[in-house]
């Protein structure tokens, strides 16, 4: 068993168990793995036990990753914020945009990629409203999801969204509402999403009640981060 693979099944576990009191099908939430600040042996390590989707917040760190552990079918997510001069790495390096929360962002990322395999996108959505948040507000989540879908090299899968810290349930539920509200606007204007990732170590639970299909689990597998790297 490797280092992490404990941590990992218990995270899975409880991915099963709310899954199960929501009524929802068993494997419809998949586990988003956030690696940031980790050492590129540990999501070689995690690999092993059959994890393949995994977040990052950096660029460039991801970047170093993804040449250091290029022998491994890893599926390389992109959830911090995306800053305008880092757009044509991003779009070479990862699989996914999580975080594309205006036009001009979507439409340097399309630039970059070019042709071939589109690049997966989600619409950050800022339900909380806080200042330190990045994220549309979500009056402009369907205005910036219809902008990304026109875009021939990007491929609209949905939406993320990231609460407040809070362990006021009630604020929580409301912020998981907005954000599921968001998704449920992309599928009535017949938008082709699949995706909505909101929940984490703390919350994935209430996360899943209210409709997430990707949660994005950090601390419960890895433990907690040496903020000093970040």
């Amino acid at each position: 068993m490797g280092r992490y693979e404990k941590a990992w099944q218990v995270a899975r576990q409880r991915i099963e168990e709310a899954e199960k009191r929501a009524q929802r099908a068993r494997g419809s939430v998949r586990l988003l793995a956030v690696s940031k600040t980790f050492p590129a042996g540990a999501i070689r390590d995690l690999h092993g036990s059959g994890q393949r989707a995994f977040g990052e917040n950096y660029v460039q760190e991801a970047s170093a990753k993804r040449e250091a552990l290029a022998d491994l079918d890893i599926e390389w997510h992109l959830i911090g914020p995306l800053q305008s001069n880092k757009t044509r790495l991003a779009a070479a390096c990862f699989d996914w945009i999580e975080s594309v929360d205006r036009m001009q962002i979507a439409d340097r990322l399309a630039a970059a990629r070019g042709p071939g395999k589109p690049l997966d996108v989600l619409v950050q959505v800022n339900a909380s409203g806080e200042a330190t948040k990045h994220g549309v507000a979500p009056s402009g989540a369907l205005a910036l999801a219809l902008h990304v879908a026109a875009l021939p090299t990007l491929r609209l899968r949905g939406i993320m969204g990231i609460p407040e810290a809070t362990g006021d349930d009630v604020r929580l539920r409301d912020q998981f509402r907005q954000l599921k509200a968001c998704y449920d606007a992309c599928t009535e204007q017949g938008l082709a999403v699949d995706t909505l990732s909101m929940g984490m170590s703390s919350d994935l639970e209430l996360a899943i009640a209210e409709g997430s299909t990707e949660v994005r689990i950090g601390t419960a597998i890895f433990g907690m981060r040496d903020r000093m790297g970040e």
